[in-house]
């Protein structure tokens, strides 16, 4: 892979590694070590997708992999709360929603990242998790109802 296609490759998928890992970790420092690491693992990997969407999945599946290796390492389950919430956002509106996405449980908080923010179906979101589509609609309908409880009223995230 040259330099070129590496940078053309980080310049597509770098923003949904980073919110999927930031999603995952809850912390900035985490995720960007975990960016980095599923990207040199990519351009260190001779292997082609036959398209781009079959390497966002797998970037994304690295992206989770990686991110429960980081948390199993240091032996934390609760990440510490992601001090610069406010600045990924571009309204108080959507900030009050980051930050009731942020307190839901991992195994919600990733379907609702998945789902809402980078536009997978639960099908797709199914595979990537390697999950069965009812065990993502589920998730999806009590990360909603959560959300729901933290937040008072109804929403989309």
């Amino acid at each position: 892979m040259t330099g070129e296609e590496m940078g053309v490759l980080y310049d597509k998928f770098s923003g949904t590694v980073y919110r999927v890992a930031l999603s995952y970790c809850r912390n900035v420092q985490d995720a960007e070590d975990v960016m980095q690491d599923v990207f040199l693992k990519r351009f260190s990997l001779s292997r082609s997708f036959p398209d781009d969407m079959q390497e966002k999945a797998w970037l994304i599946r690295m992206t989770v992999n990686r991110c429960k290796n980081l948390l199993k390492a240091i032996r934390r389950r609760n990440a510490v709360p992601l001090e610069d919430a406010a600045s990924l956002c571009v309204t108080e509106e959507e900030s009050g929603i980051w930050e009731a996405v942020a307190a839901l449980p991992v195994k919600y908080r990733l379907v609702i990242r998945l789902y809402y923010g980078e536009g997978y179906s639960v099908k797709e979101i199914a595979a990537m998790l390697r999950r069965s589509e009812t065990a993502v609609q589920t998730q999806l309908y009590r990360a909603r109802e959560l959300l729901r409880d933290i937040l008072g009223e109804e929403v989309t995230p």
